[in-house]
């Protein structure tokens, strides 16, 4: 790995671990893994997950169904296919989302806070970037 992605890394796990919300929910690596899956594609079912998350379609399902059980996910049959069944967020299910993947706000702006107009622009055109490069390049 170069220098800049090791200090990258760094960063983002420094800020992380001092700006994210307190965890309150128990829940496994893989089930928010699932969620931010729902969250960031369209028309994602069972064989999506089991793909992305590398698992088998069974252990698949078997996550998907203790999440809709915890009220995070529900299913819907796709409109342009019938029979096809997609999953979507529920309410409470972003919020679990939002808490085990984000910033926590309130933190995140007294630190912003703390900095200049000119340093709060360059962050946040940085982040866009590399956001925007993220999604494109991969």
């Amino acid at each position: 790995m170069n220098h800049t992605a090791i200090l990258l890394n760094q960063y983002w796990t420094d800020i992380y671990f001092h700006l994210h919300y307190p965890h309150k929910e128990k829940i496994s690596h893989q089930a928010v893994r699932i969620l931010q899956l729902v969250d960031k594609r369209e028309n994602i079912g069972i064989n999506e997950i089991s793909s992305y998350i590398q698992v088998s379609h069974n252990t698949a399902s078997e996550h998907v169904k203790r999440m809709i059980e915890k009220n995070y996910l529900i299913k819907k049959r796709d409109p342009l296919d019938e029979r096809k069944v997609i999953l979507c967020l529920t309410d409470e299910g972003k919020e679990v989302l939002n808490r085990n993947t984000s910033l926590d706000e309130e933190k995140l702006k007294k630190v912003l806070n703390q900095l200049d107009d000119h340093e709060q622009a360059l962050i946040k055109q940085a982040l866009k970037i590399l956001s925007e490069c993220a999604g494109q390049c991969l």
